[in-house]
Parts: structure tokens; sequence; C-alpha cells
């Protein structure tokens, strides 16, 4: 049964102690002024209202317990630990002193069950309330991209075998422990695979050119090895095929079909790791980087620090308000131009009209994105041509208000460092590009919560 809030639940003990101790700070003031606006609640009302079952916990402190949250980068167990330690916190969580604070595992089930859609429509409830409070206008209009990596280590294709081996061990000593598949045969070569990788790293601290030949034996014999695995633990699959059709044990149907799933994972591995033996050179489609989160790629911006990162392509806009106004989470790197028309889409959607001003770096330019907004209505689009520039272009990128967008413009780099700094934006701890979109939806919610209190 969904519970909206129980602001309306008074504290026995409140009146017991200074009210100087149940006094927020300004900052907390105002973002509980901002969320108590029934409108931001409405979509969960719509969507989750049921009159059956367990009170849920209140979709007003579970929105100001994440905003904690993601303002202060805590892990949900540290949040709960906090809050249920700081009275101050208590209070602007609408948590009496009686009751117990959400468990972590509840917050992190509520989490995934509201999922991205939920965060999208909050921020565009908040984002509907400070137009018609004009703190927000839309005049202006600012986007860029950037990566937001994911929660795995650096990848190279025998690590990623090894991770292959020592995940589909762990499963069917799991399967196995549950007393199925007991008699078929499958060996640990955890060990083998921990050698092999120990002689592949002493081979990669020799100077000589037969150290590329040593490495190559060496993940051809990882190949092996994993293709061995493989054989035995599709035996495992096919043995407990038949006890997950008859439901015998509930905890064996989950084993084994991430022990399916890890499997197809695998071969992809080996399909791509036999490509990089064979060719060092060549580009692979669709590289997997990580076994646990198979949707990640491999992105290029042309950084000098970090020639290459791992993760997901965000585009983001915002205002001259500095108020984040859209933002989209991609799969794989897309051109940055591909953004343009529909950054231009969402502003029109929340401001009803065009911004006066646009300001992107190079990557958004082009000939047939200049012309769409043109005919959208912008009065001045500043956009860095491409290549080579004429004489008349020159003149035109030379205009006062032209470089004064750009200097608007810069002012998104800023604005992705803070939010990789302070809204845990560098680096996803939720797996797949769901997760990464619900961890996104919340860093960018709380920095509007943020940025509002600035402005008012």
């Amino acid at each position: 049964m969904l519970r909206l809030d129980h602001s309306e639940q008074k504290d026995v003990f409140e009146g017991l102690y200074d009210p100087r101790l149940f006094e927020l700070s300004d900052e907390l003031k105002k973002i509980d002024e901002l969320l108590r606006d029934p409108q931001l609640l409405t979509p969960f009302k719509e969507k989750f209202s049921k009159k059956r079952g367990r009170p849920t916990v209140p979709v007003a402190t579970y929105l100001r317990l994440m905003y904690l949250k993601d303002r202060y980068q805590f892990g949900y167990e540290t949040l709960v630990d906090e809050v249920e330690d700081h009275i101050k916190w208590r209070k602007f969580c609408q948590i009496p002193l009686d009751k117990t604070v959400p468990d972590s595992t509840t917050l992190i089930k509520l989490t995934q069950k509201y999922g991205p859609e939920m965060i999208k429509a909050v921020n565009k409830q908040l984002l509907e309330n400070l137009k018609e409070q004009k703190i927000i206008k839309g005049k202006k209009l600012r986007m860029d991209s950037t990566v937001i990596e994911s929660n795995i280590h650096y990848p190279t294709d025998i690590g990623l075998l090894a991770d292959s081996v020592r995940t589909i061990t762990r499963i069917v000593k799991e399967i196995k422990e549950l007393g199925f598949a007991t008699k078929t045969k499958f060996r640990d070569r955890t060990r083998s695979v921990k050698k092999t990788i120990l002689k592949a790293c002493k081979n990669l601290r020799r100077k000589t050119q037969s150290k590329k030949e040593a490495i190559k034996e060496h993940g051809q014999n990882l190949l092996k090895i994993t293709r061995k695995v493989i054989t035995q633990a599709n035996d495992i699959v096919e043995t407990t095929a038949e006890a997950t059709r008859n439901n015998i044990l509930d905890g064996i149907k989950p084993l084994h079909d991430e022990l399916k799933n890890f499997i197809g994972t695998t071969a992809r591995v080996i399909g791509q790791t036999q490509t990089v033996l064979a060719n060092p050179f060549s580009s692979i489609d669709s590289r997997i980087v990580s076994i646990f989160d198979t949707e990640a790629r491999p992105i290029k911006k042309g950084k000098l620090g970090i020639p290459c990162e791992f993760g997901r392509k965000i585009y983001l806009q915002d205002t001259e308000q500095k108020i984040i106004t859209g933002y989209e989470v991609f799969e794989g790197n897309p051109g940055d131009g591909d953004f343009v028309e529909e950054a231009l889409e969402k502003h029109k959607e929340i401001f009803d009209e065009p911004p006066h001003e646009i300001a992107t770096d190079r990557g958004f330019s082009s000939k047939e994105n200049e012309e769409k907004l043109e005919q959208a209505g912008v009065k001045r689009i500043s956009m860095p041509k491409k290549g080579k520039l004429n004489k008349e272009r020159k003149q035109y990128q030379k205009q006062h208000w032209f470089k004064r967008l750009q200097r608007f413009r810069a002012g998104c780099e800023a604005k992705i460092s803070l939010l990789k700094r302070k809204f845990g934006l560098r680096r996803s701890r939720l797996r797949g590009s769901r997760g990464t979109e619900i961890h996104v939806g919340w860093a960018i919610l709380a920095h509007n919560l943020w940025q509002t209190t600035r402005l008012t």
C-alpha cells in the first residue's frame, strides 16, 4: 500500500527537547518547501497507488533520504546510519524519534522499483514549478556531453576470461551446495587461471620483442582453460534444467539462469579474444568490457589524461540559471550532433517556445543543425564550425555575441565537473543501462534541488 507522507504524525518527543535541536539549515528548509508540493508525488500516486498490502516507506521520506544520499554521496548503509544519529536530518526526512529509519535494503528495492521513469517525472514537475515561479526563464540554452564510467576494473582480454572462469566456478559451487548436479563432473580451474595470469604479468615487464609472443601464448592457454570450463558448465545447465522446469526448489532457478547467462557472455568474450590474438589492431563492434555490465562500452572523448573511458555517454542541457532541463543516457558513443534536435524539443516542451540563444561546442556543429535551429526560431546560434573556416565564417565567429555565448557555453565544463565531484556522476554504482539511468537521474534531481536553493 503506497503512502505519500506521514508529516501529519507528531513526534511525541519533540516537545521535550530544545527547539533549536530540530531547526533545519537554510538549505534543508528550502529543499523541504520544494518537496512539500503535492504535485511532485502525483506520478507515484498514479502508478503505484494500491489499497492492499503492507504500507510502504512514505514517498516524501524516500525523496528526502535520496536527496541526502546524492547530496553527500553516501552509500545506502552510511545514509541510514547518519540519519539515525542526526536529529535535524530525521526532522527533514519526516522520521519521528520514536520511529526507525528505513533499512538500507528497503531503500535499494524501492530505488529499483520506482526506476528512472519516476525520477524523470519528478524532475519534470520540479522544472514546471520553477517555470511557474519564474525562477527559470529559458532564454538561453547550452548543451554538452560527458561519460559516466561503469563500476568496473580496467578491462583486458585475459582479465575478462579470468573473471568468467571465477564467476562460473562460484555459481556451480552454489548449485552443488544445494544438492544438485553433485555427480556431474566440474573441475575448479581458478588456480590454473591465476598462474597463467601471473606468468603473463611477468612477461609484460620484459623489454624484449619476444614478450608479445609469450603473452599471446598465455592468452591461448587461458582460452583453452575457459573452453573446458564452459563445456563442463553446460553439463551442469542441462542437469539442472529439469529441476528448474519442475520447480523443485526456489533457489535453483535463479542460479540456473545466472549460469546460463554467464556462459553466453563468456562465449562472446572468447570470440573477441580470438579476434584480438589473431589481429591486435582489429576493431570489434559491441566490444564487451565487463561480464557484469555487458552494455558498457569503451568511449574515446579525445582527452589527453584519459584516452579511453568505459561506460555510457550522457548528454546534458541547462539554462542561464544553471538548472539542468534535460539529460539522456546512451550506450556507446553516438555523435554529439544527433542530440541538438532532441534538446530543442525538450526545451520547447518545458518553456513552450524555443530559446533566444543556443551555445554548443564544435562537436554539435553541422549545417543541418544550424538550419533546423534557424527554422525553429532561434535568433542567435553560437556553434563553432568544424574544419577550415572561410573569410565570411571567420567574421561571423568573431562577433561579440558569438564570443559571449561561447563563454556561456564554457560553463558546461564547470557544471559537469561539479556533478562529478559533488553529486556522484563520475561513476555509476548501479549496473546496466537502467541502473545508470537511475543513478544519473537522482544526481540531476539532487543538483537541481540544490541549485534552486541558491536562486531563491
